[in-house]
């Protein structure tokens, strides 16, 4: 069996360091959690934390880079059903919503580190729900003139915009919310503009 060579661990060493800062930001929260902090989870200096990834914000986005490939494997086959369990399970870890919260207020501006993550974290949600919903319309559960990329954006600005109130009142609950409009999305009649039910 070859040896790894210094990438090898280099890379091994990063995957260890964001696991950790995601176990630590999720405990702690992602306010209350300092550079330090991080640092000395993993068992390195500020300075050696940032060697792996050239600065805090880059740090972060890596991190919910990593929660992403994270929640992909956990929901499996993806469904409205393992979406709304993935916000489910996200009550448990406050603080990585705060993280990603925090980070994509932030991204609003086309400079900063985090613009290019959010912009393609949100392309891939699409697309992945947006062909999720052309299966519907392929099986007939859902109409044909629906458009599913305009839906899925709907439902994906939905999914965040309660995360974002759930961090002011945790006693929101957003999985109820999300069932009762995916219930209407997909139970109420479909009309076009300008169309009546008889």
């Amino acid at each position: 069996m070859a040896k790894r060579g210094p990438y090898g661990k280099g890379i091994e060493r990063r995957q260890q360091i964001l696991d950790g800062a995601l176990r630590t930001i999720a405990e702690r929260g992602f306010h209350a959690t300092s550079l330090a902090e991080l640092a000395d989870a993993v068992g390195l200096s500020q300075s050696g934390l940032l060697h792996y990834f050239g600065s805090k914000e880059q740090l972060f986005i890596a991190v919910l880079r990593r929660r992403d490939e994270l929640d992909l494997a956990a929901m499996g086959e993806p469904s409205p059903e393992s979406l709304i369990a993935l916000i489910r399970r996200n009550t448990e870890v406050p603080g990585l919503i705060e993280l990603f919260t925090h980070m994509q207020a932030a991204a609003a501006d086309p400079r900063h580190p985090a613009h290019e993550y959010m912009r393609e974290h949100y392309e891939r949600g699409t697309e992945g729900f947006a062909r999720l919903l052309r299966g519907m319309q392929e099986n007939g559960s859902l109409p044909a003139h629906v458009d599913p990329v305009a839906m899925a954006t709907a439902f994906i600005a939905l999914t965040d915009g309660l995360q974002s109130r759930w961090l002011i009142d945790p006693a929101l609950d957003m999985t109820a919310h999300l069932e009762l409009c995916w219930e209407r999305f997909t139970a109420r009649p479909w009309m076009r503009p300008g169309h009546e039910t008889r």
